[in-house]
């Protein structure tokens, strides 16, 4: 009976070893290209592009972007919907100034803006690209990328550590047969413990 339960459990670890490696394979190799890009960011270049556009409000909607500016609400939907089928602007941050809105438009790899001008309705947007190496640096790093990538990320986080843990249960099945184990498990904690008390200062 110990033995069949036994057995039991070590199946249950290998099988949710093997799914979250599944889950978590095509994140960790991302993450870890990722990483050494991050690492050496200073070394790659980037040339960031620029583009403008220009446009004018209508009339209507001026007046709907006026009553907004009065109780310093946020941009009204059918503003953001004219901006967004217009321009291909997606407003994220709204900042009312003296005589203009501001809309800030942050995104990963990317940043945009637009100014409304109040009085005469005249738009411009001003969007800044660095490039695909930046733009997964910045899912890398969760930043400006949206409540969906960040839940992407807790997922991805959990399925990293159940398969780590998994894995550090076959290493102890196994670990009689393969007696380097355990000093490799132990170089894996004590080298970055090393690295940071020698050579890392506040």
């Amino acid at each position: 009976m110990q033995q069949s339960r036994r057995a039991f459990w070590w199946k249950q670890v290998r099988v949710w070893h093997w799914v979250s490696s599944a889950i978590s394979l095509i994140g960790m190799i991302l993450f870890a290209i990722t990483g050494i890009t991050l690492n050496h960011a200073s070394a790659i270049a980037a040339t960031p592009v620029v583009a403008t556009r220009d446009a004018v409000l209508p009339e209507a909607l001026r007046k709907t972007l006026h009553a907004a500016e009065a109780s310093k609400s946020g941009l009204p939907a059918p503003v953001a919907e004219w901006l967004r089928g217009n321009l291909g602007a997606v407003p994220k941050t709204v900042e009312w100034q003296p005589g203009e809105v501001y809309v800030g438009m942050p995104g990963p790899g990317a940043d945009a803006w637009l100014t409304v001008q109040l009085d005469t309705g005249a738009v411009h947007l001003e969007s800044t690209s660095r490039g695909w190496v930046s733009y997964l640096n910045d899912l890398h790093k969760g930043r400006n990328t949206g409540s969906a990538w960040s839940w992407f990320l807790d997922v991805f986080a959990v399925a990293t550590i159940v398969f780590c843990v998994t894995g550090l249960l076959l290493l102890q099945l196994h670990a009689k047969g393969r007696p380097f184990t355990w000093p490799a498990v132990s170089i894996g904690f004590v080298l970055p413990v090393l690295l940071i008390v020698i050579f890392i200062h506040r």
